[in-house]
């Protein structure tokens, strides 16, 4: 099978994440939604994306192409729908696209603004997806994910042993894979699975709580508390408090603070004791800023933390407000409650006016941190970042009155 994940009008709900990768390429449970498509297919997954982005995710078209919207997550279920779809069909939802198969000569005309040949479009009623559709569902719907990926993962595998003195509660549902440390921690997984990914290392003191992952090459800091429904990433340091996290990976919150129902991106940094706020004083609903509607929207949801895109960082001490939203390439620190919505490129903090984080400067740090994991900017990471930071500039109001 060829899959081609697009993205779909959702990609704007889910900025600043998919600012510098398409929406396939997001991370909830153990796995992205490319690599959990490509688990269950084992299948190519390549991408339809926005145009600065096709150099470092390109599409890969053949004679049959199964076409999938990239904010679904597969299921069982879903996944037998579209087996059985034949050439010029399709899969709906509430009539928003699911999936398509579709030949060459009909990708090319799909590409190219042509016609194409009408598709048999078939609704899929009440067969159950979990899809994406803002920014909290990542954390929100992570969880569930865990699980689901816990499953295929493990599946028919056998985990590596727990060490005699690490504590675990719930054994059956702990799977440790080849080559992680665990040192004297408790892991409970009575409410949820708790993967442990290849050379991860667990330190001393750790209490972790499922559904939980570990990526790979990832550490947990010596005493951390980890609450369900968290996931961190490949190559991540974190320590101190987080509860329904979600990390993307290659990302750092090493020391003390805490940090609930949120996501980071990759290659970000949060200081010595940052924390964040994910409940109102008053216990109201919390708005979310959204890029769709360039305004502040309702999430549905009372518990909701911080969203920071890739490569921002965040200075000692900082503290997130409920329902905090930071862009692309942000350096932010000082005392007192950041603003609710940080426009990528910012550079400061509450006791001073943001700037902008110049992008040479953004990209020097960038090189330097990826080095330091054994990762490469390369030229077409340094054109998505400035293409961002052009995006992005509407949104960074002191420019204009700068300039003026």
């Amino acid at each position: 099978m060829n899959i081609i994940l697009f993205d779909d009008d959702t990609r704007e709900k889910l900025l600043p994440l998919t600012y510098t990768k398409p929406v396939g390429m997001l991370r909830l449970g153990v796995l992205t939604i490319k690599e959990k498509w490509e688990k269950f297919f084992s299948a190519k997954v390549s991408f339809i994306t926005q145009d600065y982005l096709s150099d470092k995710f390109p599409i890969n078209i053949e004679d049959s192409n199964f076409v999938i919207n990239a904010s679904i997550l597969p299921s069982f279920h879903i996944c037998k729908l579209i087996e059985q779809l034949q050439e010029n069909e399709a899969l709906l939802k509430d009539g928003d696209l699911v999936a398509a198969l579709l030949n060459r000569q009909q990708f090319d005309n799909l590409i190219h603004n042509e016609d194409i040949n009408e598709l048999a479009g078939f609704e899929i009623g009440d067969t159950p997806l979990l899809r994406i559709t803002q920014l909290s569902d990542i954390f929100s719907l992570n969880a569930k994910a865990i699980e689901n990926d816990f499953d295929l993962l493990t599946k028919n595998r056998e985990s590596m042993p727990v060490p005699s003195y690490a504590k675990a509660i719930g054994r059956e549902k702990v799977f440790i894979e080849e080559g992680a440390d665990l040192s004297a921690c408790i892991i409970n997984a009575t409410d949820g699975p708790v993967y442990i990914g290849k050379n991860a290392k667990i330190l001393d003191g750790c209490l972790i709580r499922g559904p939980f992952v570990l990526g790979d090459h990832s550490v947990l800091k010596m005493g951390a508390k980890i609450y369900g429904g968290t996931s961190i990433g490949p190559h991540c340091k974190v320590g101190g408090e987080v509860s329904n996290v979600v990390f993307q990976g290659f990302s750092n919150k090493g020391h003390d603070g805490y940090l609930g129902n949120a996501v980071i991106g990759e290659w970000c940094n949060l200081g010595a004791a940052t924390n964040n706020s994910n409940l109102k004083n008053n216990y109201s609903e919390v708005k979310l800023w959204d890029y769709s509607s360039r305004s502040f929207a309702k999430t549905g949801l009372q518990f909701c933390g911080l969203i920071m895109a890739d490569h921002s960082k965040a200075g000692i001490n900082t503290m997130f407000n409920t329902g905090t939203v930071v862009g692309v390439g942000c350096n932010v620190y000082g005392a007192g409650y950041q603003k609710n919505f940080i426009p990528s490129f910012s550079w400061g903090g509450p006791d001073s006016s943001y700037k902008t984080h110049r992008i040479d400067k953004v990209i020097e740090t960038a090189n330097l941190v990826m080095q330091r994991r054994d990762q490469q900017l390369d030229q077409t990471d340094v054109d998505i970042l400035k293409h961002v930071f052009d995006q992005s500039s509407e949104y960074r109001g002191w420019e204009r009155q700068r300039s003026s």
